[in-house]
């Protein structure tokens, strides 16, 4: 026999409908807009998670697989994977650190950076494509907003006066 309640019997606490609550509309709007770019991730044969791993690369060059998970905003585990697949696949070259032998330095390869190349065009028309519908104005808009979300619920005191004295500024 179980000394557990039946759930009806505890009191029910007030929730958000999900149509407002903000991290189920983030992701909302997340999958809206990944719905735009999976089919030419797929027809590349990559990820999401290994486009943002090249992307990071091309963008910023070499760099520490510590950083690139920040950077790529990836759990380590899923980067030390990830970046075993992008090597197979000679998109990216990893070798190790010169101070340290335990950390790994990781660059986009040539072929890495042929691939962004030819696939840039059908990306950024996927980019115009959201903004001709959402508003070009309002994307810059909506990730300015993003921004200021991001730093408003960052550690510390100076980023929430940080968007404050910028949200100041916006009213004048």
């Amino acid at each position: 026999m179980t000394d557990r309640k039946p759930v009806a019997d505890f009191p029910r606490p007030r929730l958000k409908d999900d149509t407002r609550s903000l991290p189920i509309a983030l992701l909302r709007a997340r999958e809206a807009v990944m719905a735009y770019f999976r089919p030419h991730h797929r027809k590349g044969g990559i990820t999401e998670q290994q486009w943002r791993v090249i992307r990071v690369l091309y963008l910023e060059g070499e760099m520490e697989t510590g950083r690139l998970a920040q950077r790529a905003w990836l759990l380590a585990p899923s980067l030390s994977r990830i970046v075993k697949d992008l090597e197979a696949t000679k998109y990216i070259r990893r070798r190790p650190g010169e101070s340290d032998s335990r950390q790994s330095l990781v660059s986009l390869s040539p072929k890495g950076t042929a691939m962004v190349t030819r696939v840039a065009p059908f990306l950024d028309s996927i980019h115009q494509d959201i903004a001709r519908r959402f508003g070009p104005d309002r994307i810059e808009e909506l990730l300015a907003l993003l921004d200021q979300l991001e730093r408003a619920l960052a550690p510390g005191p100076d980023a929430r006066r940080a968007i404050k004295k910028e949200n100041g500024r916006a009213r004048k």
